[in-house]
């Protein structure tokens, strides 16, 4: 498992720029209360993730500045935290490059962020995380906040995509799918049901002998495509690089990565994403010719 994890890793987090930014609705003062709107759609809007990558950092620093200057226990805080702990995420799993150290330094933060803003809106579900998995998966059954528990799992994921080597992190991922079933349990569309394409990867880590779910997983990214509107590149990448090579299809996995690299990217709310899933289409097809 920790192979499959340290090959790809949870490279899903662009989206999460754009509520990041939405989040910061109540963090740019009442100058402009739809500035934070319009930025992440700008965003998310681009096809230059280079200048996106060149631009984020200035808003990571917005926000460590306006966490810094939180009273402490001030539950409203939470929504900052949340809001930090997924554009550090983002930065952290799409524009860090070979950096190792720095991704698992955001992606620390981030994690460290998000559950911060857990602490401070659910003391229940803060209890848990340090609890074994059935605790946990029990506390997060009766828990309805979804956008709390989707914040966390991100946030969780990445933490566990950079951390590949740590095996007691690793031990924690049934608690991450725990999060994403209830979510997708009250919501379906959340996040434009992004939690089902990060369940397709969970489930697509392991082969089917050693306990992993590979078909459930190929039918939560195929539900991530559907709930798009077929306009989400990245979950058919992600079920290429993961569903079709752990089950070595190697005729799904190039039919899927084509597919992505001849649609068009543009569409409101996915060209960023989608943007990143033709490059990492583009790298899967090479690597492919190795692979299978």
């Amino acid at each position: 498992m920790r192979t499959r994890f340290h090959l790809a890793g949870f490279r899903i987090l662009a989206f999460a720029v754009v509520t990041a930014l939405a989040g910061c609705q109540t963090i740019v003062h009442k100058a402009s209360d739809q500035f934070a709107t319009n930025l992440g759609n700008a965003v998310l809007d681009s096809d230059d993730p280079a200048t996106i990558g060149d631009a984020l950092p200035a808003y990571l620093l917005l926000l460590d500045s306006l966490i810094e200057a939180q009273k402490p226990g001030d539950k409203n805080g939470a929504s900052t935290l949340l809001a930090a702990a997924k554009l550090n995420g983002a930065y952290a799993g799409n524009f860090t490059g070979d950096d190792k150290e720095r991704a698992q330094r955001l992606s620390k933060k981030a994690f460290d962020y998000a559950k911060r803003g857990v602490c401070l809106q659910d003391a229940a579900l803060c209890t848990a995380m340090g609890q074994d998995v059935d605790t946990f998966a029990a506390v997060v059954k009766g828990d309805g906040n979804t956008d709390l528990m989707y914040g966390l799992a991100v946030a969780w994921s990445g933490y566990l995509q950079s951390h590949t080597e740590d095996w007691g992190a690793i031990a924690d991922l049934p608690k991450v799918e725990a999060l994403l079933n209830r979510v997708v349990a009250l919501d379906p569309i959340h996040e434009h049901g992004q939690a089902y394409m990060y369940l397709g990867v969970i489930n697509s880590v392991r082969p089917e002998a050693v306990g992993g779910k590979p078909e459930l997983g190929r039918s939560y990214f195929e539900k991530a495509v559907e709930l798009s509107g077929g306009k989400n590149l990245y979950a058919k990448t992600l079920e290429a690089e993961f569903y079709a090579r752990l089950v070595f299809n190697q005729e799904l996995h190039d039919k899927l990565l084509n597919e992505v690299l001849a649609a068009d990217p543009v569409a409101p709310g996915f060209t960023l994403i989608n943007t990143l899933a033709k490059q990492r289409a583009k790298k899967l097809l090479e690597s492919g010719k190795d692979y299978f």
